[in-house]
Parts: structure tokens; sequence; C-alpha cells
């Protein structure tokens, strides 16, 4: 059994889709069918049933999910401490971060890593805050970075930078011309929020309920996955937001929305790591990156 045989089952187990995993690990559909084949007549085990042009995991198949996963993850860590014996920073390092930290804050931090370092491989994984901290809490991230603090007692949170919200509305809106707006005003909007899960999204309602504004007293109109995708709809004048203002500086400047403050205090940009996972020299150059 090879590394390469238990990193293309895990790839089909998850998808039950020869092509899709195929395309994921960028190889061939017929080195994927292959590379099964082989494992399953070495052990002469059958991992997948063969239904019409789907296939099923069998019972063995479903049983040994986990343990090649748990194999891959050890493989993994053992690969980082390997790199760690080497003068040079390298290997890979495996980042998630929600969308605002990873669009607005964190590249010129990876610019200056990879500069520094060229031999490391930097993977970055952008997610909503939620499923950033479940990445880091499963070893699936080496380190996580979001907007506001999570609820994960497991893992270590570390501030690393702050950042503000911003009320957005259309040039045109009734509101783009006000100094503030006062949250008793929120219920007489239509909001275009990001979605569940979102640090901003959190952080408004936050925001909301200690203005004594309930969440059912807003009215929603949308929930979207992305800033971009709320920026383009709250300019068309049809609903207002509450985004950062990182996120918003390029559309206020070229006159697309308009940025109001809104009475909250700075939330901060924070590193998740595990502490009981290896903290590789790649997380620990990149922590320091960020908090010089």
């Amino acid at each position: 059994m090879t590394f390469e045989q238990l990193r293309i089952f895990v790839a089909v187990a998850e998808r039950l889709h020869v092509t899709q995993a195929a395309s994921h690990l960028n190889l061939t559909q017929s080195a994927v069918s292959a590379s099964i084949a082989q494992l399953e007549a070495q052990h002469d085990v059958r991992l997948f049933d063969r239904i019409g042009r789907r296939i099923e995991l069998t019972d063995a198949g479903r049983l040994f999910v986990p343990e090649a996963r748990a194999l891959l993850e050890r493989m993994a860590e053992t690969r980082h401490i390997l790199d760690e014996l080497a003068d040079e920073v390298r290997g890979q390092i495996r980042i998630h971060a929600s969308q605002t930290v990873a669009s607005y804050w964190l590249p010129p931090h990876l610019l200056a890593l990879r500069t520094a370092h060229p031999a490391l491989d930097i993977a970055l994984t952008l997610a909503n805050t939620t499923t950033v901290a479940a990445a880091v809490s499963d070893g699936s991230a080496d380190v996580g970075f979001v907007e506001g603090s999570v609820r994960e007692d497991n893992l270590l949170q570390r501030v690393v930078a702050r950042d503000e919200l911003v009320l957005v509305t259309g040039r045109a809106h009734p509101w783009a011309e006000a100094s503030a707006i006062e949250p008793s005003r929120y219920a007489s909007q239509g909001w275009i929020l990001r979605e569940p899960g979102s640090g901003t999204r959190a952080e408004f309602e936050t925001h909301a309920q200690a203005a004594g504004v309930a969440r059912e007293d807003l009215r929603v109109l949308l929930e979207l996955p992305s800033n971009e995708a709320v920026l383009s709809a709250v300019a068309t004048g049809l609903g207002v937001s509450v985004l950062s203002r990182r996120a918003v500086a390029s559309a206020v400047a070229a006159g697309e929305v308009a940025a109001l403050p809104v009475d909250h205090p700075p939330r901060p940009f924070t590193a998740l790591t595990h502490p009981e996972r290896h903290r590789t020299r790649a997380v620990a150059t990149l922590l320091s990156l960020v908090c010089a």
C-alpha cells in the first residue's frame, strides 16, 4: 500500500465519482481506476461496488475510510517534521482564511513569506469563519485566520490585527448622505447580508442585538456568499448592508457605494492554531510576520 493509493482511495470515497476524483487529483481517470483496482487486488478486498455508471462504498470500504484519512494525516505530519529538520523553511503550509481576511489583509503577508522562503508551498483556502475553525480543529489546516473570535474551545486564538464595520448603501439611497444611522432605523430597510457562518454577519448581529434590534426585526432580502456579491447588490440601491471597511474601500473610492460609520468596537482578526498539533516552522514564521 502506497501513499498515492491511499490519497486516490480517499478522493474517490469522498466523491463517489472516479472522474471528479481524477480532476481533483490532476490525474487521468484510467490512472485512478488502476490504482483502486491494484489496491483491492493487493489486499484481496472489494472497496467499491460498481452499479451501472455509479460506484458505492462496500462495507469494507466504509470501514477503511477513517483509517485511510488518519494514515494520510499522520504521513502529512511526518513530512512536516522532516521538513523541520532542514535549515530552510520548506514543505507546505495549509492556510484557511475567511474571505475578508484572505482578500484584503493576508496577501501582503503571504507575499513576504514566499519571498523570504521560496521553497515553501503555500496553500490558501477561502471559507467562512465557521468552516475555517473546523478545518483547524480537524487538522486539515495548519493555521486559520478569521474575523472576530470563534467558539471552538480546543483552539488557540491570537489577535493579529483589527478592523471596523461600516454601513454600506448605494449612492442613490436615502441614507447615502447621512453622517450616521441610528440602529432604531434598521428595521425600516431591506438588508443584503453575508451568509450565516460569516464572521461579518456574526459581528453585525452582535452589534444589532446590543443596540436592541432583534434578528427577526431585520428584513433580510438576500444572503450572499461573498463581499463582492453583497457590494454589487447594494450598489443597485435596493438594500443596505454592513461590511468590513477594508472590503468596501475600493468601491467607495470608485463612487459605487457610500460607507457610514457603525457604533461598534473594532473587531479583531484572529489567528487559529491547534494546541495539540505540531506547529511547523512555516506556521511559526508566518505568525511572526503577521504579528510584527
